[in-house]
């Protein structure tokens, strides 16, 4: 939503931080017939759909943007204050509850301020240990309620500061004619290392309740890259083409992959265009963008009752139908209207048909704009007790029901499956660690460990091997992937082209299977057959 209900800012104090806190992310393998994500609670993706251990993942959700401003925000001068003024653990933990009972299990949140009144980030590359201590508790809070967490990580537009701060930061200009530089690399490179920066912190920053990092962290459902991002009339053929917002898509989702290997990653793009009779284009194409390797769900924000669209509810059901049919049948991967409602129209109504498209469609989720803990947006808040909270009661009970396993049968090969047995080479200077860490029908996702085994750096790697059974990659990350027939010639990206001698580096894919999924036999590097 591009204007947001929020408090006027005050004056705080702030904690430097000079340093980061590092842990190495822990690889969970069962030894029953389950996979990793089973074992740690992580939700992934499984084809079209969510997916929880071996079960569907169907889920009702809404947006509560504004928790991270529960309390003061000011008193943050010892520990005590912190914990008992500057967060409202009461307030977070009594709209948890509200949001738990009307059947919320996915909550969208902001992980973003550049402001002294609650900010994340008040000023350039000073982290506010403060906000994240009343985030740690906002992650304990949902956990003990069953909600898991959607945060969006930086805002396109000026809210709370959002990408026109970092602009300014770098010396460049900032409104609506000038945000475009943020996703040049050329304009703005520190706007790169900016972002770069603040997500390094925030998926190593180690809860201090509870002594998880926030990449570890089950709760998490998915990181949001951005709040509406687009790339807008910098040039004559981006708005259509978008070109650089899918270099950046790309360069940062990879970024948190290569940190995170547990959590999947969305956009946060409204869906406008040309293409869909909602909105322009506005250099963030649906179907390109999202087509990203490193993105694992699609997006849009439908407001069909704005001046600007003016929508019918049959046009606002159409316009839900091609975006689903682009995401599911065209870039292959669930879609979650992660906002919408509707103005000046019977809510109720509206919500009961939409909700019941979505559920025909077999839509994975959606989140409503917006469940407010206080009657401070009368447009588009929603308070507890709300008619229209009915019909989303009945939608939440609809979509849990839908959470059954993926099959009766446990699949063959979903145990996490490591490299194969094969005589080792004499001397090899690499090792390989293939693991399947997910698998569901038709579907898996592939871990791949290279290690350096020599005494030697490896500058620049390309891995190679054969799948026997007409596996196929549809999307990789952390490398370019290629295939021809059953082939597979990975890579290295820009970034971990390196390997020192004993280090290592892992990639990933998800892939298609049918029948059988057994391991590749050998796999080189350089060609250099591996052990």
């Amino acid at each position: 939503m591009k204007g947001f209900f929020k408090p006027v800012a005050r004056c705080m104090l702030f904690v430097m931080l000079t340093g980061m806190t590092f842990l190495t992310g822990l690889t969970v393998l069962s030894s029953q017939q389950k996979t990793a994500h089973a074992a740690e609670n992580f939700v992934y993706r499984c084809g079209t759909h969510f997916c929880l251990g071996d079960r569907y993942f169907y889920f009702a959700g809404a947006n509560t943007y504004d928790v991270f401003t529960y309390g003061d925000g000011s008193s943050s001068s010892t520990p005590d204050d912190i914990e008992n003024k500057y967060m409202d653990k009461a307030k977070i933990d009594a709209h948890m509850a509200a949001l738990q009972s009307d059947g919320v299990s996915v909550l969208r949140l902001w992980m973003f301020s550049h402001e002294t009144w609650h900010g994340f980030e008040p000023s350039k590359g000073v982290y506010n240990e403060a906000e994240f201590a009343l985030f740690d508790y906002i992650i304990q809070s949902a956990k003990a309620h069953n909600i898991r967490l959607l945060p969006t990580l930086e805002n396109y537009w000026t809210a709370y500061g959002g990408i026109d701060t970092r602009l300014q930061w770098e010396g460049l200009p900032t409104g609506d004619a000038n945000r475009w530089m943020f996703f040049n690399k050329t304009k703005c490179p520190g706007c790169f290392t900016q972002y770069k920066n603040y997500v390094h912190y925030v998926l190593n920053r180690v809860n201090h309740y509870s002594g998880v990092a926030y990449k570890d962290e089950p709760t998490i459902f998915a990181w949001e890259l951005m709040n509406e991002p687009r790339y807008q009339n910098a040039t004559p053929n981006e708005n259509s083409t978008g070109t650089t917002l899918r270099a950046w898509v790309d360069e940062m989702a990879s970024y948190i992959k290569s940190i995170d290997s547990h959590h999947m990653v969305g956009t946060g793009i409204e869906g406008h265009q040309a293409k869909y009779g909602f909105g322009g284009d506005e250099g963030n194409p649906f179907v390109y963008l999202q087509q990203s390797p490193f993105i694992d769900f699609t997006s849009a924000h439908p407001y069909p009752t704005e001046e600007w669209a003016h929508l019918s509810l049959d046009q606002t059901k159409q316009l839900i139908d091609a975006w689903v049919n682009d995401s599911h049948n065209v870039i292959g991967k669930p879609f979650f209207m992660g906002e919408f409602n509707v103005k000046g129209v019977d809510r109720s109504t509206w919500w009961r048909e939409i909700y019941g498209e979505l559920e025909r469609l077999d839509v994975a989720g959606s989140a409503f704009w917006w469940y407010q803990a206080t009657n401070v947006d009368s447009t588009y808040g929603v308070s507890k007790g709300a008619p229209e909270l009915a019909v989303f009661r009945q939608h939440s009970a609809n979509q849990q029901a839908k959470n059954v396993p993926i099959n009766a049968t446990p699949t063959p090969g979903i145990t996490p499956t490591v490299s194969p047995t094969i005589t080792p080479t004499p001397g090899a200077t690499c090792s390989v660690r293939y693991t399947i860490e997910s698998q569901w029908p038709d579907g898996f996702t592939g871990k791949i460990k290279i290690t350096n085994n020599g005494s030697s750096t490896i500058n620049g790697w390309t891995l190679a091997f054969s799948f026997a059974a007409g596996q196929k990659v549809q999307q990789g990350w952390s490398a370019t992937w290629s295939q021809s027939g059953a082939n597979v010639t990975v890579t290295n990206a820009s970034w971990n082209g390196t390997i020192a001698p004993s280090g290592s580096v892992e990639i990933g894919f998800n892939g298609s299977w049918k029948g059988s999924n057994p391991v590749p036999a050998t796999f080189t590097l350089n060609g250099t057959v591996c052990q």
